[in-house]
């Protein structure tokens, strides 16, 4: 058996990317990502999946926008966290991605990365039928299918199994095109099935994955249902939908996880109005045009895609993005009587009111939210935001410094800190807080400048800060050092 070690993968894969940086720069905003997975005693080991997993977040974090939506990245966080607890995945140090991205598409990413585009939720009508597509991805994880699957091609030379590996990486880092140029230049011949896992992989994780939901509490039959969905998006587009690049979906699959389903007791079905708020809250994130959402709002009311309060609730943050507060405010108050403490329509209400600039009025909700809820991350990162607007820039400055702690791997934390610090007037601490945000993103040029900068801003005699930014810089030049031999 030959045997390959991760740095001899990394090279080949970075002179690959330096190859097509070009094509990575024009399809980041439309990345299509296959899956790799994560039981191989062979050719890589789990520390060495966690390694390259995480080299592989730089590369990409640096490359694509992760949605700022506080409601959206909690629940998704949560939910794969819940689910993660009833799968057979050990090691759950889980890095999870939101990709703000109208595609559908999910991916797992050896070393425990879980990525999922907000346009997920336009495909899947419920949580469990989402929980269907993440449960499939942590069973990729589980069963370490990467590895397995670089142990497939032990058979070949050394070189063309390190440059198999690039071109997997590749496809998700600069798009589908630059991932299938590469692997058409490994063996044309061999293209398709290198793309994608083996059917028997597929199965597998789709096995694995429902039983996951199972365990859960959830339906079985959703998995079936989602593929169904899948199916019918897939025959009004002219290109395949990114997840089905990567999951081929057949009537076969469906009637196979149907029939697995039958096996399982069939919960009661599980209304679940946070979810659909959720969902909302994604699809007027695609939604450019504020009018248009509006409408598409509006219409909702009369629809059954939605039920009557969640259909409400789109129709008043739609209303409130186009400025006609008054509208929103009186659909909002109806929601609130149904529902007081519901955490989505307290912060549309402080919404309301920072849209019309009464921000006392607007923080005084929040501060009554946190006051209960101290650690709740859509509560903190609104009120922060509100600070700011409101000029209030040290209380702000005060409620992200403790909310930082507590989501420290959080870019957009990180980068409301140097928003505030910079309009307080504090460039040193601009300097720093960027340093972070930079480097949570793969960027180490940029964070070696801003701590260069925080350099020259320091005193000689302030041994401590400037022996701390040094030691920062050491650490940084070192990472950037090993991306640069990945």
């Amino acid at each position: 058996m030959i045997k390959i070690s991760v740095l001899q993968i990394p090279r080949v894969l970075l002179a690959a990317l330096i190859g097509l940086s070009l094509s990575a720069m024009v399809l980041a905003a439309d990345l299509q990502i296959p899956d790799l997975g994560g039981t191989s005693a062979g050719l890589i080991t789990p520390a060495q999946e966690y390694e390259l997993g995480q080299k592989w977040l730089q590369v990409y974090r640096a490359q694509v926008p992760t949605t700022s939506d506080p409601f959206i990245q909690s629940y998704v966080e949560r939910l794969i966290r819940q689910l993660a607890t009833y799968s057979e995945l050990d090691d759950r140090r889980l890095e999870i991605l939101v990709i703000e991205n109208p595609s559908l598409n999910a991916f797992a990413v050896p070393g425990g990365i879980i990525g999922v585009h907000t346009g997920l939720f336009r495909f899947a009508n419920t949580e469990e039928q989402l929980s269907s597509v993440l449960a499939h991805e942590i069973a990729h994880l589980s069963q370490r299918h990467y590895a397995r699957r670089v142990e497939a091609q032990a058979n070949a030379s050394t070189s063309l199994v390190a440059a198999f590996v690039a071109s997997i990486i590749i496809g998700m880092t600069a798009g589908s095109d630059a991932g299938i140029a590469a692997m058409a230049a490994v063996n044309a011949g061999s293209l398709e099935a290198q793309l994608r896992f083996s059917r028997q992989m597929e199965q597998e994780a789709d096995r694995i994955g429902m039983e996951t939901i199972v365990r859960s509490g959830m339906n079985p039959y959703a998995m079936s249902e989602m593929f169904e969905n899948m199916l019918r998006a897939s025959r009004f587009t002219r290109r395949p939908l990114d997840f089905l690049m990567t999951h081929p979906v057949t009537e076969t699959r469906v009637s196979d996880s149907r029939l697995r389903a039958q096996q399982f007791q069939h919960p009661a079905p599980n209304s679940n109005i946070t979810y659909e708020l959720v969902k909302i809250r994604a699809q007027i994130l695609h939604e450019k045009s504020r009018n248009a959402s509006v409408r598409i709002f509006e219409d909702e009311l009369r629809g059954t895609n939605y039920s009557t309060s969640a259909a409400k609730y789109g129709l008043a943050v739609a209303l409130t993005r186009d400025g006609k507060t008054s509208e929103a405010e009186i659909l909002v108050d109806e929601l609130l009587k149904e529902a007081p403490q519901n955490a989505f329509y307290r912060v549309a209400k402080a919404d309301i009111y920072a849209k019309d600039e009464n921000f006392d009025a607007a923080l005084a909700i929040l501060e009554e939210e946190l006051a209960s809820q101290p650690n709740h991350h859509a509560y903190n990162t609104r009120y922060a935001e509100v600070l700011m607007a409101a000029g209030q820039y040290k209380k702000c400055n005060l409620i992200l410094r403790e909310h930082v702690k507590r989501r420290p791997k959080d870019d957009y934390i990180w980068y409301l800190l140097a928003e505030v610090e910079g309009l307080a007037g504090n460039i040193f601490e601009v300097h720093m807080a960027r340093t972070q945000y930079f480097k949570l993103n793969g960027l180490f040029d940029k964070a070696e400048i801003q701590l260069t900068n925080a350099l020259r801003l320091t005193t000689t005699t302030d041994e401590q800060t400037r022996a701390k930014i040094q030691e920062e810089l050491k650490s940084i030049r070192k990472m950037k050092q090993d991306l640069a031999e990945f």
